[in-house]
Parts: C-alpha cells; structure tokens; sequence
C-alpha cells in the first residue's frame, strides 16, 4: 500500500509540474525549460560571469535585472529570488512616476538581500530637448528634480542608500555638464545617500556619453545600443546614420577611459519591434559569423552575446517570465564562447 501512495504522490507531482511548466514547453519545445520552469531551479545554469562597472570596483553581473516594467505591477516579483540565486548581484529600477510601483516591490527583496547586491535607481531633471541651451536657472531647477526623486526612491525601496543613481533619459549634453547637477550628486553622496553618479540614455546617446567621459563625474552610463549601432527610441531602430558597434568603439573607449562602466539596453528591442509582427528577427545577422549562426543561442541571445563581447560591461534586460531569465542567463556567459 505503501508503494501504491508513493506511485501515486509522484505521479500527482509531476502532473503539477507539468502544469506549470508546460507553457515553457509549448513555447521552446525544451524539456528542460520546462522542468526548470516548473520547480524554479537554476541548478544547472551556466556560472554567471562578472565585469568590474567602471568606478564603482563592484565586481557586477554581466547580466542586470531590469526592474522597473518587470516589477511595475508586480508582474515578476517572483523571478527576483531566482535571478539572485543564477548570480545576478545588479538590480536596476526606477521613479514611480515612470515604473509604477517598481520600487515599492523590489524592496522585501531588497530588505533580505541589501548588503549582496549593487542598487541601482533612477529619475529624469525635467524634460528637455538634445540641442537646449541650460542656463543656471534651468540647470538648478533640473538639480533640485532629480534630487527630490532621489528622497522619494529611498522611501518607496526601504532602504537608507542607493549604489548609483541615474539622470534618466538624458539628452542634453549641457545638462550632464552641468556643475549644479553635479553639486546636487555631491550633497547626496555626502548624506549617504547614494555614492554613483551615472546616466541613462536612448536619445543623442553618442554626444551625451561622450560630454560624461570629459566631465569624468560619472560612473555608469546605460546606452540604447545594438549590434547595428545607437538604437533609435522614437523610431524603433537602428538610429539613422548610425556606424554600427564596431565603428562605435572608439566612443565606448573613450568612456571607458574615463571609468564609466558600459551597461546596454535596447539590444534587441529591434528585432521584436514595438507591436506583434512587427519586429525584424535578422536585423543583425550580417553582424555574426556563421559558427553564431549554427550555434544554439536564438536570435535575442545573439544579440546580447554580441554587445557584451564587443564593449559592454553588462546588459540590461527586462525579465517577466522564467524562460526569458533563462535564455538571458545563457546569453550573459555566452559572449567569450561565441564572439571572442
């Protein structure tokens, strides 16, 4: 009888598994997937390897956790302790104005796991155009935004201090030349606050990471950048005119030098586009050799391998379901075996 209960457990597990993870196996036909999927386990995952982010000397993930759509409503709360336990340690969010309540759910994680892991955060100075001229006036009203948002995040995350904190969606080079934004880093660095001035960026990306790396100020800076070159936000491509990665290397070397750890974003955006049917999968296969081609990574993986081998620190990916953790996991330790 004994046997016949233990049969009957076992068979009423692996129904639930299967249950569970069977949406991984629709979708990649990966038994696997499924099975990971099902039980939460990254036993088994490929080690996760790490880059010193510029200034910083912390040793991060070269994969980050996007977290700000993830966590927006709750949607991935889940992945958080998975993530962590691939050996992700970088864990990117933002304002609420933006991310809805990202931060409010990133911090029971946050509340088990602070001293582990490198918190970044993020907020805009206020809405200005590429080519603006920022007199004293705007550049103190900008500082005083940014540094508001900066109060709020640290309420909203639990937490009496942030790693780096970002100037989102920067475009302005005179705005990251500012010296009142940078008084403004300088008083919340002094209180604690956070200890990392950096950038993020999709919109004149090239003259704003370049206008970062004269000031030397900054320490990170998050690009909107693919295979193809400088990906375009309001066009869902590649920027017009673009030089693709390699002839842009001389620009991520520049910020290199000036210890500004290199964090893409965007990498695949492209090839999924904005709307179902309208992305386009091989925008960026000229880009790879054929041995990439055959290899078994699928065509958002080759992407971020290829980022992450030809100048980037880390990549940042917006992570809502098991299977994408997962396949961004693999693409994270690919860059060395494929690229290099």
């Amino acid at each position: 009888m004994a046997e016949i209960k233990m049969k009957r457990r076992s068979l009423l597990q692996s129904m639930s598994m299967l249950a569970v993870g069977g949406g991984a196996l629709l979708k990649t036909r990966d038994l696997q997937a499924a099975v990971d999927e099902a039980t939460k386990s990254v036993k088994g995952w490929p080690e996760m390897e790490y880059r010193k982010l510029g200034k910083t000397d912390f040793e991060g993930s070269r994969l980050v956790f996007g977290c700000g759509a993830a966590l927006s409503r709750g949607q991935a709360n889940d992945l958080l302790e998975p993530a962590f336990d691939s050996g992700i340690n970088v864990f990117d969010v933002g304002y609420g104005d933006y991310y809805g309540d990202a931060e409010k759910n990133l911090a029971p994680f946050l509340k088990k796991h602070r001293d582990d892991v490198f918190l970044i955060s993020k907020a805009p100075v206020g809405r200005f155009s590429a080519d603006e001229t920022i007199n004293v006036v705007k550049a103190k009203q900008a500082a005083r935004y940014w540094s508001d948002w900066i109060d709020v995040s640290l309420k909203m995350m639990k937490t009496e201090h942030i790693d780096a904190y970002y100037l989102m969606a920067s475009n302005n080079p005179g705005v990251i030349r500012s010296e009142e934004i940078y008084s403004a880093f300088n008083a919340a660095k002094q209180a604690g606050k956070i200890s990392h001035l950096g950038i993020s960026t999709h919109e004149n990306a090239e003259n704003v990471l370049l206008a970062a790396a004269d000031t030397g100020w900054y320490s990170l800076a998050q690009i909107a950048i693919t295979p193809g070159g400088w990906y375009d936000w309001e066009a869902k491509d590649i920027l017009a005119g673009s030089r693709d990665m390699m002839g842009l290397k001389p620009v991520l070397e520049a910020a290199r030098g000036a210890g500004i750890g290199l964090i893409g974003m965007k990498a695949g955006r492209h090839l999924a586009g904005r709307w179902f049917g309208w992305g386009s999968p091989d925008a960026y296969d000229k880009y790879y050799s054929d041995s990439v081609m055959k290899s078994k990574l699928n065509t958002f993986q080759r992407s971020y391998a290829y980022v992450l081998a030809n100048g980037l620190d880390a990549v940042n990916a917006d992570m809502q379901e098991w299977q994408h953790l997962r396949e961004d996991v693999v693409s994270a330790t690919s860059a060395q075996t494929y690229f290099v």
